[in-house]
């Protein structure tokens, strides 16, 4: 059985969802958005390595979303959430929070707990693509009908605060089967094979927190990450006990400790509890949820030290860098292992030899599939980038719905080279590299049209050279977007 080394630029066809070209990475691997710790330097690490990065703003001034947004874009040119948390965050706090992300221009944000639809539609209109992590079916029929692009399914596996009861393996085909957009699997996934898995049950992509918790450019405290790649999966443990800056009833997973034990139980019910460490110049109470950063002090193992089930399977702190690789690579071993080569679809006579065209080969529809592929993914990211410079209301709603389509191609596309047993890539050609260079809007919404009418032209093309019925179909997709 032969092993496919991992590359990036040659992402095996299954790992290569539709939510890379939604999302603008190139792995469907993103870091969960844990406060205090996902801060700029985690985030832009996940960005580098391919991934979709996440700053973990939940509570935090405004004035440190801006330092950790700007750092961000200073090391990293990818895309990225901020995820805030409304119901756990006082509504002035919220509404200055929400204010500076959208002046800010981040592309996405990433929201947690009760479903707020009016926040949701509010940035939406303001072209902003929301990912919302759910545990449950009734939380995800909610958040779908409120207009999310993503939605996080979080099973009872996840480290942290833990919405539902259902575990991963259950919550995520179930909605996977009745979501219209992208599902990314959260909880108990820290592997190559972890993701091979989530995505066999449905899911697009995965979200980790234990695994990018234990890593160099995470904010977590040392301790912290050591207690993690110490434990065992049986070691963690809901409990309610940490519940101050935390509004609602929330069962929380962590390692367990003296919090735990219920050593402290006796001053529970104290309005004011006495405080037992500091870190970012604030003093830390008994039962804080606040869970221990890179700078704090005092009785470290007495706080939240946050830990999902996936902890049996890390073991050591490493860079994002290699942690995200070898992930990877276990993923591209994983595939192999379960599809042999002498199983593989491309040995078999019909894979060989399709019925495409008389005039056209196999070979000449990959290459042409794969350079529309290319002009897809370009025209996505460019209208997703032309949004910010936007003059009005109504171009940012034509550039979105323009975004959602060359996003239902590349779908398209992806199917037809599945169907060739071809690899997509992870190209983007020279499109977007020639539109950025423009510095006037009008100037690049005419190359952008040009563009368009190249694509439709080049499909025409193509639907008259070949006679594959699962093909054509694909195709026809495509024509009828860029038609006009």
């Amino acid at each position: 059985m032969a092993m496919v080394t991992y590359q990036r630029e040659s992402l095996p066809l299954s790992l290569h969802t539709p939510l890379l070209e939604l999302l603008g990475c190139e792995v469907p691997v993103m870091n969960a958005g844990m406060g205090g710790v996902a801060r700029s330097a985690l985030a832009a690490a996940v960005c580098n390595a391919g991934g979709f990065g996440a700053l973990g703003m939940v509570r935090e001034p405004v004035s440190r979303i801006r330092e950790e947004v700007a750092a961000l874009r200073k090391l990293s040119t990818g895309p990225f959430a901020v995820n805030l948390i409304p119901a756990a965050t006082e509504p002035a706090l919220l509404r200055q929070q929400i204010d500076c992300c959208i002046e800010l221009q981040v592309p996405a944000i990433a929201l947690f707990w009760d479903v707020d639809s009016e926040l949701i539609q509010e940035l939406k209109q303001q072209d902003i693509l929301v990912l919302h992590q759910v545990g449950s079916r009734d939380d995800a029929h909610r958040a779908l009908r409120a207009g999310v692009d993503v939605l996080i399914a979080q099973g009872v596996e996840a480290g942290g605060h833990v919405r539902g009861n259902v575990s991963t393996l259950a919550l995520v085909p179930e909605l996977a089967a009745l979501s219209p957009v992208p599902v990314v699997a959260s909880g108990g996934i820290a592997s190559g094979a972890g993701l091979v898995a989530a995505i066999a049950l449905g899911a697009q992509g995965v979200s980790c927190g234990s695994l990018f918790l234990a890593t160099e450019e995470s904010n977590a405290h040392p301790l912290h990450q050591q207690r993690l790649c110490r434990a065992h999966a049986e070691d963690t443990l809901l409990s309610h006990r940490f519940f101050r800056n935390w509004p609602m009833a929330a069962a929380v997973r962590v390692l367990p400790n003296s919090v735990t034990n219920g050593e402290y139980d006796h001053l529970r019910n104290l309005q004011q509890a006495p405080s037992i460490a500091e870190q970012d110049g604030q003093a830390i109470p008994i039962f804080s949820t606040d869970s221990p950063l890179r700078d704090a002090t005092g009785s470290i193992s007495a706080m939240a030290l946050y830990a999902g089930q996936s902890c049996n399977q890390i073991h050591q702190v490493t860079s994002v860098a290699e942690r995200m690789a070898q992930m990877m690579q276990e993923a591209c071993n994983t595939l192999s292992r379960l599809q042999p080569e002498s199983d593989h679809p491309a040995n078999s006579p019909a894979a060989v030899a399709p019925e495409l065209a008389g005039q056209i080969s196999k070979e000449q529809v990959i290459a042409a599939l794969l350079e529309l592929l290319a002009a897809e993914r370009a025209g996505a990211r460019v209208a997703a980038a032309c949004q910010a410079i936007a003059y009005d209301q109504e171009s940012r709603t034509e550039l979105r719905q323009l975004h959602k389509q060359e996003v239902t191609c590349c779908r398209a596309l992806l199917r037809c080279l599945a169907h060739l047993d071809a690899k997509p890539g992870n190209a983007v050609g020279d499109f977007y590299g020639k539109v950025m260079a423009l510095e006037s809007f009008e100037e690049r919404m005419a190359l952008i049209e040009k563009g368009q009418r190249w694509v439709f032209r080049r499909v025409v093309k193509l639907l008259e050279e070949v006679e594959d019925p699962l093909i054509r179909q694909q195709l026809e997709i495509v024509r009828r977007y860029h038609e006009d």
